[in-house]
């Protein structure tokens, strides 16, 4: 049974803060997917982070893909991740697949502005 509690405040325990984000609902899984910007674009548009968009370039800051840059290719919800265009995972048998990256891990470098419905001051 899924139970999600609007009047959850906050708690120390880690397993309580992944009960949040497992059983929260989309429209809050949304605002959880939310990447810093790059200093730039902060001065230019007047805000410290932004949910990320399929479109939007970003750079990875941290993990072994560190440095690296590309285009977000998918924006998961479910399992709230990110894949990024040239970040592969090889696997044994020769085949790539994209390696889900944490959106706490990146930072957009260039926003994605073809959709007239995205607010952005």
């Amino acid at each position: 049974m899924k139970i999600w509690i609007k009047s959850w405040n906050r708690s120390i325990k880690p397993s309580k803060q992944r009960k949040y984000r497992y059983n929260s609902p989309l429209h809050i899984r949304h605002k959880l997917m939310s990447v810093n910007i790059s200093k730039d674009l902060r001065k230019r548009h007047n805000i410290r982070n932004i949910p990320i968009r399929k479109g939007d370039k970003v750079k990875i800051l941290r993990g072994q893909f560190k440095k690296k840059s590309g285009t977000a290719n998918k924006v998961d919800l479910k399992k709230l991740k990110v894949y990024v265009e040239g970040i592969e995972n090889v696997r044994k048998d020769g085949t790539r697949t994209f390696y889900p990256l944490d959106p706490s891990n990146l930072q957009i470098i260039e926003l994605n502005t073809g959709d007239k419905r995205r607010k952005i001051k």
